[in-house]
This record gives C-alpha cells, structure tokens and sequence, in this order.
C-alpha cells in the first residue's frame, strides 16, 4: 500500500463529504477509493470514518489521522516546493501560537501584511496566556514574550517592547506614589508571570544608572490584559507594555509611576523546534515579522 496515496484519498475523502464526490474530484472509481481507506484502516488497525447511507463522519481516531495528514502532506508539497522552482512561492498552514499581550496589537497587523504578500499561506493560530509545548502540540513557530521555554527550541530576537510602570489615580491616591525604585518593594505590585524575571522590577534613572527591586503583590497572572485591567480597577503598580498601557494612560485611567525612570524593555523571541526543518513559510515569516518589529538580529 502507498501510504502517501492513501493518506491523501483519506484527506481528499473527508474535505468532499463523501466517497462519490472524492472520485469525481479524482477521477478515479468509488469503489477503488472505499477500498484504499480500507486498506489503511487495516494497516492502522483503527477505523477512521463512521459510515452510513446518508453520510460520513470521523472517529476520535479519525478525526487525529487527519489533523497529522493536513500537516504531513502541506510538509510534503512544501518540500517539493523548496526542491524545484516554485521555492519562492511558500504555501501551506502555518500554525502559530502567542499570548494575549502581542496577538491584537502586534501579530495580527504582522499576519495581514504577510498574508498580503503571499496569498497561498493560510495561519492556524492559538492565541494562550500559557507555555504551550511546541512539539508535543504541533507548533511550527511561537511568539513568546520574556522567557523562550526549553532547550529543544531555538529562539531569534525579533526586537522588543517599551515597558511603562503604572497605576491608577485612585490607587496611588489611596497608598502614594513611589518617589525613589526602592519604594516599590512597599506597594501592592502586580506581577506578569512569563516576564523574565517576574519577581523584580528593573528601573534605569536618568543619570544611566540600573534599580532592581524585588516586589510582591496579590495578583501575578500569566495575561498582561489581566493585570492592566486589574490596575485600571485600582488593585496595584504594573510594569506593562506600551501598547497595552498607553490608550489607558492618555484616557487618564492610568498615570507612570516614577516618570524620571525608564523600565527595562521586554525582548520579543520567534520559538521554533530545533530538531525541524525550518520550512519556506516559517523562515519567510519570521523574517517578515522582525522586520515588522523593528528589532535587531540576535539568537538564543
């Protein structure tokens, strides 16, 4: 049995909705398709598809053979792709994972643009506030804030972000603001849980000298939305991203605590599998979103 061909009837056969409409699209018999599937789900040793005479759905087991097929054969196309002269043309699914804090004010504008420039590369993205495990949840690419994950993946600077420590009128009315970095260690200080250091606090003052003060608070979260709006709400001092504090701030919602200090900037990383290939449409990608960020070229 070509299991190539065979995983490929099985793909064509569940995108038409039926064994007729995947011969038509085939040319190729009904019977000769049925009998493929058949084969395969002898040589998995697990049905794939509920038949009936009205139609056909997947199993659980179904439904992962096809999800891993998509994959595999978009791998493939693209792999053939690099080989012969269509290389500069990338295609495919490109599942990508972020958080929360960068998906709508900087990854989807990123995505649209490049989407753009090459029509034939569709995005599957999760957006998570949590370390999602790139190989075991077959991830082509994160884009992660702070801290990388492990040593299995390789990480490529992509640039970084202005952090801005806030919080507001009615919070510091009520506690004061900080006149010196030391006096942070005495406020409620909320803090962001994928930061590289998200139990300390870094401040440069104007003079280029560098503050690091150790803070707690009642709220550490792994969403830097989160804990804006818990600032927003009076609850604490953040340290937060421009794009997520700054339409707070000019609404006065927020003020910058300790104005004549400059937070420490966030790297932002491209998160890829060191064991594979570094497809077309990821390399093109994450070219595309360095160059979108504006960073400097640096790897982990």
């Amino acid at each position: 049995m070509d299991r190539w061909s065979a995983m490929q009837s099985f793909v064509r056969v569940v995108e038409s909705g039926s064994f007729v409409a995947a011969a038509d699209r085939v040319g190729t018999s009904t019977s000769s398709l049925s009998r493929q599937i058949a084969d395969l789900e002898h040589h998995l040793g697990a049905r794939l598809l509920n038949r009936t005479t009205r139609k056909l759905s997947l199993t659980e087991s179904g439904q992962a053979f096809y999800e891993r097929s998509v994959a595999l054969l978009s791998d493939l196309a693209e792999a053939e792709s690099i080989v012969g002269q269509s290389a500069v043309a990338p295609r495919g699914t490109l599942r990508l994972t972020c958080s929360h804090n960068i998906a709508e004010k900087r990854v989807a504008p990123a995505i649209a643009a490049f989407v753009e420039r090459h029509p034939d590369v569709k995005f599957d993205v999760v957006v998570a506030d949590r370390m999602i495990d790139l190989i075991d949840e077959g991830f082509d690419l994160a884009i992660r804030v702070g801290q990388v994950g492990s040593d299995r993946l390789v990480a490529r600077r992509l640039g970084s972000m202005q952090l801005i420590a806030c919080a507001a009128p009615a919070y510091l009315q009520r506690r004061g603001s900080p006149a010196s970095p030391a006096d942070l260690a005495a406020h409620n200080v909320l803090t962001y849980a994928y930061a590289s250091a998200p139990r300390s606090l870094r401040l440069t003052d104007p003079s280029g000298q560098h503050h690091e003060v150790r803070v707690t608070g009642s709220l550490h979260a792994n969403s830097g939305d989160t804990l804006t709006a818990a600032a927003i709400a009076g609850l604490g001092i953040v340290c937060e991203p421009d794009f997520l504090v700054g339409d707070a701030i000019a609404a006065g919602r927020l003020v910058r605590v300790l104005p004549g200090f400059e937070a420490m900037r966030g790297d932002i990383w491209a998160v890829y599998p060191s064991h594979r290939h570094l497809s077309l449409k990821v390399r093109l990608f994450v070219d595309h979103v360095k160059e979108w960020f504006g960073g400097a070229n640096q790897t982990k």
